[in-house]
C-alpha cells in the first residue's frame, strides 16, 4: 500500500482534535461539579440558618453585611482566581457559597412558611432553565459576547432599579418587572458564560491553570443559577400574592 501523507496528516489531525474533546468534556465536567457542589454547599448552609433562630436573627440583623460581601467577592474574586493560587480560588468559591448560604436562610425559612413546595418547584424550573441555557451556550457557533457585554450592564441598571425600588418607589408592579427582568439577564448571562469558560479550555495548559479556570467557570455559573433561583423564587411568591 502506497504511503499517502495527505491521509497521515488528516489522521493525525483528527486524533489532535478527539484529544481536545476529551479535554474540554473533562473540563466542562470539573466546571459542573464544582458548582454542583456549591450550590449543596450552599443549601446546607441555608437549612442550617434556618432551622436555628439565633443563626437566623443574626443573619437578619446583618443582612446588609452579607449582601455587600457577596457583591465585593462578585467582583472581586474572579480576578484572584484567574491570577493566583488554586487556595485562593477555592477559599474564594466557598466563601462565596457560604455568604449566600446564610442570606438565604431566612428567605427560604420564609417561603417554607407559606408553602415549602415554592422552594422546591423554584429549584426545579431554575434548573431546568439553567441547563437549557447553558447547553446552547456550549453548542451555539454564534459569538455571544456582544449580548454578554450588553447583560452584565443591564444587571448594573437592575441593581440600581432594586434599590430605587426598596428604598424609595416600593411598587409591586416594578417589582415584578425587575424581577422578570432578572431572570431573563440571568439566563442570557448563563449561556454566555457557559461559551466564554468553553472557549477559555487549551489543551496546553498545566493542571494548576485548568483547575483554577473551573473553579472561576464554576463561581460564574454558580452565582448564575443562584440569582435566577432567588428570583424565580420571588416570582412564585408574588404569583400566590403573599
Amino acid at each position: 500500500m502506497a504511503f499517502d501523507p495527505q491521509r497521515t496528516t488528516m489522521t493525525r489531525a483528527e486524533a489532535a482534535r478527539a484529544d481536545i474533546d476529551v479535554g474540554l468534556r473533562s473540563y466542562m465536567l470539573r466546571v459542573y461539579n464544582y458548582m454542583s457542589l456549591g450550590v449543596a454547599f450552599t443549601g446546607a448552609i441555608a437549612m442550617t440558618v434556618a432551622m436555628n433562630a439565633q443563626l437566623m436573627a443574626t443573619v437578619q440583623s446583618t443582612f446588609w453585611l452579607f449582601f455587600i460581601g457577596i457583591l465585593g467577592l462578585g467582583w472581586f474574586a474572579p480576578k484572584l482566581m484567574v491570577s493566583k493560587s488554586i487556595a485562593t480560588a477555592q477559599v474564594c468559591f466557598w466563601v462565596y457559597a457560604g455568604l449566600w448560604g446564610g442570606l438565604l436562610g431566612p428567605m427560604l425559612y420564609q417561603y417554607a412558611q407559606i408553602d415549602p413546595m415554592l422552594i422546591a418547584r423554584a429549584f426545579f424550573i431554575s434548573a431546568g432553565a439553567f441547563a437549557g441555557m447553558s447547553l446552547f451556550g456550549y453548542t451555539t457557533k454564534r459569538n455571544l459576547a456582544p449580548i454578554g457585554a450588553f447583560l452584565c450592564m443591564a444587571t448594573f441598571g437592575l441593581l440600581i432599579a432594586m434599590l430605587v425600588n426598596v428604598f424609595f418607589i416600593q411598587s409591586t408592579g416594578f417589582d415584578w418587572v425587575i424581577s422578570i427582568g432578572v431572570v431573563l439577564a440571568f439566563s442570557g448571562l448563563t449561556a454566555y458564560e457557559t461559551q466564554m469558560i468553553k472557549n477559555m479550555y487549551y489543551e496546553s495548559d498545566g493542571h494548576d491553570v485548568t483547575t483554577r479556570k473551573a473553579i472561576f467557570g464554576a463561581f460564574l455559573l454558580y452565582g448564575a443559577f443562584i440569582t435566577m433561583f432567588v428570583w424565580i423564587l420571588h416570582i412564585l411568591g408574588m404569583m400566590r400574592g403573599d
